[in-house]
């Protein structure tokens, strides 16, 4: 997804230094209530396979595994520390929300009444607005970083009014290490009050030959989605829905990233940046069942990693607003060195009736599952 405007200096020093501080107590002697509401990493592991998740932005910092002759490496993109990720503006490997991807004109209509919310891409929001779900700090609930079945689950509360949305919202999301070289990541929230939008979405950035190694044009993607929702030039989507065959769009067979690419660059589009209509995927309301909706493999690596979920679409995005960003171990990232595989709703789905209804009544569970399968 396109990189979101950076947040204001002030904001970010007062920020910064409520993180040093955070940080530091928590090294000390703070009670461990107190302590789960500071910022911190926290790492699962089970043998070789390993990821590190801190509780700003609940974000994936790193995913640690295999190739195929046994070489450990990191294969997201992100930073070193947290207080890199506090002024970032790729969203990397942030939990998104309370709405996902775009809402145009940065408002909607809900049962008769207008909300505005806060435009932070030209006139339309992003990503949640400015201080999203990925821009706030998260309260870890429970860590157990080994064993079995390792896994983590952090907690926010939306306020009613936050970034503009009707309603106050619990939100919860686990990641866990399911299996050998098996990731699952579970997202819910329960609206309290007011019906609201809600779609929660997990913005890693994957390079299966490893974070800091080059282009992913070369690596082969297959996406199980026959259709697509076209966008306008602010990337809006304009309520169609479209089919990929004959198209730049077809990832129907496992295809080159860059094989196609070329096309879109000739019309002056940087790359993918698209949402999809996983194939079956819009059945269900709220609660879906999982399905694959995509594969990726890296030939010189020989890692590859199947992507099963339970939301009706997948933006497949290719890192296009990278450019000179320093990265974990002083690596730079640049544009088409990473790949986005973001399963949500359709954008702008508020102001869309004809697309698959975003919207959780008082009461209702709104729940979202993926999981990564990894092999090598």
């Amino acid at each position: 997804m396109k990189m979101a405007r950076a947040l204001h200096p002030l904001f970010v020093a007062v920020l910064a230094s409520c993180l040093v501080a955070a940080l530091g107590l928590s090294s000390g002697a703070a009670d461990a209530a107190a302590g789960r509401k500071m910022v911190g990493v926290y790492e699962l592991k089970k043998g070789d396979f390993s990821i590190k998740v801190t509780n700003w932005g609940a974000t994936l910092m790193s995913v640690v595994l295999p190739d195929s002759r046994g070489n450990l490496a990191d294969v997201v993109l992100g930073y070193d520390t947290v207080a890199e990720y506090v002024n970032g503006t790729a969203y990397f490997g942030g939990l998104i929300g309370r709405v996902a991807n775009r809402i145009s004109g940065a408002r909607f209509t809900l049962d008769g009444k207008a909300y505005r919310l806060f435009p932070n891409d030209g006139k339309n929001t992003l990503h949640g607005g400015h201080r999203g779900f990925s821009k706030v700090v998260w309260t870890v609930k429970e860590h157990v970083g080994g064993g079995s079945s390792p896994f983590i689950t952090l907690y926010y509360h939306s306020f009613d009014g936050e970034q503009g949305f009707p309603g106050d919202l619990d939100v919860y999301v686990t990641y866990q290490i399911s299996d050998a070289h098996v990731l699952s990541v579970h997202m819910n929230a329960t609206a309290r009050g007011k019906a609201t939008p809600v779609n929660l979405a997990h913005h890693a950035y994957w390079n299966l030959g490893g974070h800091g190694s080059g282009s992913i044009l070369g690596e082969k993607v297959r996406l199980f989605a026959s259709r697509y929702t076209p966008v306008d030039a602010a990337l809006i989507p304009t309520g169609r829905l479209a089919p990929v065959a004959g198209t730049p769009y077809d990832f129907r067979r496992p295809t080159a990233v860059g094989a196609r690419i070329g096309g879109l660059l000739r019309r002056g589009v940087t790359g993918y940046d698209t949402n999809y209509a996983v194939d079956g995927g819009e059945r269900g309301g709220l609660r879906r069942q999982l399905r694959r909706v995509a594969v990726v493999r890296d030939g010189a690596s020989g890692r590859a990693m199947e992507l099963w979920a339970d939301q009706p679409g997948v933006q497949f995005y290719t890192a296009n607003g990278l450019s000179g960003v320093r990265g974990k171990g002083g690596k730079v990232y640049d544009r088409h060195d990473a790949l986005c595989l973001e399963t949500q709703g359709f954008p702008d789905a508020v102001n869309r009736p004809n697309f698959p209804s975003q919207i959780v009544r008082p009461g209702q569970v709104y729940s979202h599952d993926m999981v990564f399968k990894f092999s090598f």
